[in-house]
């Protein structure tokens, strides 16, 4: 997964607001056949089957189960909008500044 500047700020603005909850966690669902739910909470802690990388002071912890899911996908924020999930591996999108999750 890829988070956009825009993205980690407004991330760091919400941890702020929340200090008593600075772990990230984003992951994916299926909701049928042809749609995904993607979700962004703040926690307390990372949880033992996450895979949690920390990026200029911010930690984003992914559950185990959608890692392999989030590959190719950008997470970015823009205002008004909020937060959206994109997926970056076409050759014909412009390049974003990114910042990758492994």
């Amino acid at each position: 997964m890829k988070l956009t500047g825009p993205a980690v700020e407004q991330l760091k603005t919400l941890i702020v607001e929340h200090p008593e909850d600075p772990i990230v966690r984003v992951q994916v669902k299926d909701v049928d056949d042809q749609r995904l739910a993607f979700s962004i909470t703040l926690e307390d802690r990372v949880q033992p089957d996450d895979q949690a990388q920390t990026i200029d002071g911010l930690t984003v912890a992914v559950p185990t189960a959608s890692a392999a899911r989030m590959e190719g996908i950008t997470m970015d924020y823009q205002d008004p909008g909020g937060f959206k999930f994109h997926h970056t591996n076409h050759q014909d999108e412009p390049p974003l500044d990114l910042i990758k999750l492994n």
